[in-house]
């Protein structure tokens, strides 16, 4: 919980900050944009006011008119005062102070007969003021309006309050979303890293559920691939360690055994010699899996090298058949060679020996007597496709996907008797991908099996 808590406050201190920044620009905007109406407001209704006591004045000029102006405006919230235009109050509604004595004393020749403002300072001064001339047969004068900012000075503070009580609230507001919000975000996060703990401590039994598209999502899969691969080399690693620990310990174990018999003091000289050809079949079964796993190491390691060279391939399996072909006739079984025409391969001709050599003795093992084993080569496009087919008794389906790994055993019950390490296929596989071709397998049961290597055009 602290790394949600830790996560989850950064993320939502920094939304936060840029979402409140925002609102305060925002509602500074708007709280001038309605301070403003709201003088333009005072001021216009301040104007109109002046202007309908101009038309009384102008349609009923008598002294009766004009003190029940001045009483309409002892009970209103503003002032009005009357002048000639010789700058003399004719009436007032309110004394005579220094700011309104200043303003009627300011000369108004050029006012505007609509009447206009002549103080608009409702921060500082005490009143905001319009004027508007009237003129009519008997006098002429202005009508002065006043307006008391005390009251403008509470309608901008009861503005302000509103203003803040907003704020706060949706200040509020904004951090509980962005709260809930920031835990969304992190809590796919927080999981990934509680992952990836569990990866570094070696435990690769991990499910991270992705109900996202996003980046989120994206990484989320890339964890869980990783987790998952980690995992398959983990159990592939278990198992390597405890098919070699197998595969050394039972040659040791006969060479320890015979070794032990062949001592005897009451053994005939060819029962002696059984024993010793027993200790060198297994010394040789044993020497063979060393040597194919110091060849798994340089290809793991990438210790050593292809070198490619250009050669014909039809030479190239002719040879190799004949170095091969003393074991399939031991075996009852047919080696056949179709190569219908001298096609040039570049390829590391001792590892192509070794990848032939390899299927080809895979095909033996597992080919009963009488039957025939073919290796055929054929061109597609800039393409060679080597197929060495043979009539055994096939691979499963099951199995099919699996018989690249190394230890891997179709028949386990007669690997030993058949004399195969679980090496060969697996040796086969890193040296077609060191050459940058690839290879293919079909098989049926009991019908036979087929591996095919596609040897890419340069």
């Amino acid at each position: 919980m602290s790394c949600l808590r830790k996560i989850s406050i950064k993320i939502g201190l920094l939304f936060f900050c840029l979402i409140f920044t925002m609102e305060v620009c925002l509602f500074f905007l708007l709280h001038q944009k309605i301070a403003h109406t709201r003088i333009d407001e005072e001021l216009s209704a301040l104007v109109t006011r002046g202007n309908n006591h101009r038309d009384v004045l102008e349609t009923y000029y008598n002294e009766e008119t004009i003190h029940h102006i001045a009483l309409m405006e002892v009970k209103s919230d503003t002032e009005v005062v009357i002048t000639n235009n010789k700058g003399e109050i004719i009436i007032s509604s309110t004394d005579i102070t220094n700011q309104i004595g200043q303003l009627i004393k300011t000369e108004n020749k050029d006012v505007h007969r609509n009447g206009e403002i002549i103080e608009n300072d409702w921060k500082s001064k005490p009143y905001i003021a319009s004027v508007t001339p009237f003129e009519t047969g008997v006098d002429s004068g202005y009508v002065y309006m006043f307006k008391d900012t005390s009251q403008v000075k509470q309608l901008i503070k009861q503005l302000n309050r509103h203003f803040l009580i907003a704020g706060i609230a949706t200040s509020i507001i904004t951090a509980i979303i962005i709260l809930i919000l920031s835990r969304i975000i992190a809590r796919p996060l927080i999981k990934m890293k509680e992952a990836t703990k569990k990866l570094s401590k070696g435990n690769f039994s991990i499910q991270l559920e992705n109900k996202s598209n996003d980046e989120l999502g994206e990484l989320s899969d890339s964890i869980q691939r990783l987790a998952n691969e980690l995992n398959h080399l983990k159990t592939e690693r278990n198992e390597f360690l405890a098919s070699i620990s197998h595969e050394l310990r039972t040659p040791l174990t006969y060479i320890q055994g015979y070794a032990d018999v062949a001592k005897r003091d009451d053994l005939s000289v060819s029962e002696r010699v059984n024993y010793l050809n027993i200790i060198t079949e297994e010394a040789i079964k044993l020497t063979t899996l060393v040597t194919e796993l110091m060849n798994l190491a340089q290809l793991d390691n990438n210790t050593f090298t292809i070198h490619k060279e250009s050669f014909p391939i039809c030479d190239s399996l002719n040879n190799i058949s004949k170095t091969i072909i003393p074991s399939f006739q031991e075996a009852g079984v047919k080696l056949v060679v179709i190569c219908p025409k001298n096609y040039t391969i570049s390829a590391d001709p001792i590892r192509f020996e070794q990848i032939l050599i390899n299927l080809l003795e895979n095909a033996r093992k597992y080919s009963p007597r009488g039957t025939v084993t073919t290796v055929e080569v054929e061109q597609e496009n800039s393409d060679l496709r080597i197929s060495i087919r043979d009539n055994g008794k096939g691979i499963p389906s099951k199995d099919l996907p699996f018989i690249f790994e190394r230890f891997y055993r179709v028949d386990k019950s007669r690997s030993r008797n058949l004399g195969g390490t679980g090496l060969g296929l697996a040796i086969v596989k890193e040296l077609i991908k060191a050459h940058h071709w690839e290879i293919e397998v079909s098989s049926e049961v009991n019908k036979g099996t087929t591996f095919t290597i596609i040897a890419r055009g340069e």
